[in-house]
């Protein structure tokens, strides 16, 4: 067990007995906010464990769906977001916008893996494949169809629609992905219009 799984263990109990009072109930996969403190110096070490214990368990299925959604195959998919949470861990309180963060961190990641690597304006990959192994992020069968549909568009189109269906807004996406708010709104626009085609094609295939 890695240093990161041992402390993130540790914090996930210390969690446990606030667990009810704590959790919030917004959508998970809503825009970020700024994290605020929430204890005096001398106990943030502490709260700062809780928080990122409980911040994992609620986002891991979120960032592993995210990089499904770019083309990542399930394994890919896991890989690269425990190395994001892992990276996150260690710089935890000096991260004001962690979802986006980890987001942007672990597409980097799964760009460097060795058996795939691809620019937003490389051609259009294989499908993605097999079937992540976090439980709380099995695919079901829509999922499956609408990530395959996804890895048909254009990488920029696909990494824009991505992070909108995160919620994240075009001003948000626009910083993330290095692009004017006019460029993620014709991606969008465009994104979505090829996925609607591509996913009815696909349903009236499968009705003949």
């Amino acid at each position: 067990m890695t240093d990161f799984e041992i402390h993130l263990e540790t914090a996930q109990l210390e969690l446990e007995p606030f667990r009810r009072h704590t959790i919030s109930h917004a959508p998970a996969e809503s825009a970020p906010e700024p994290r605020i403190p929430v204890a005096p110096p001398q106990q943030r070490g502490s709260v700062a464990r809780v928080e990122f214990a409980q911040f994992y368990e609620q986002h891991m299925p979120n960032l592993v769906r995210h990089l499904l959604r770019q083309g990542a195959s399930g394994h890919e998919a896991a890989e690269a977001a425990q190395a994001a949470f892992a990276e996150a861990f260690v710089k935890w309180e000096t991260i004001d916008y962690p979802a986006a963060w980890l987001r942007k961190v672990a597409i980097r990641l799964y760009l460097r893996q060795p058996a795939r690597r691809e620019d937003l304006t490389d051609d259009v990959p294989e499908l993605p494949g097999g079937i992540c192994p976090h439980r709380s992020a099995e695919l079901k069968e829509e999922e499956a169809r609408v990530y395959a549909a996804l890895a048909a568009l254009p990488p920029l189109q696909r990494a824009v629609l991505a992070w909108h269906l995160d919620g994240f807004a075009t001003s948000e996406i626009g910083d993330a992905l290095d692009m004017t708010h006019e460029a993620v709104r014709q991606n969008l626009s465009r994104g979505r219009a090829r996925l609607k085609t591509i996913l009815l094609s696909a349903n009236d295939g499968g009705e003949r």
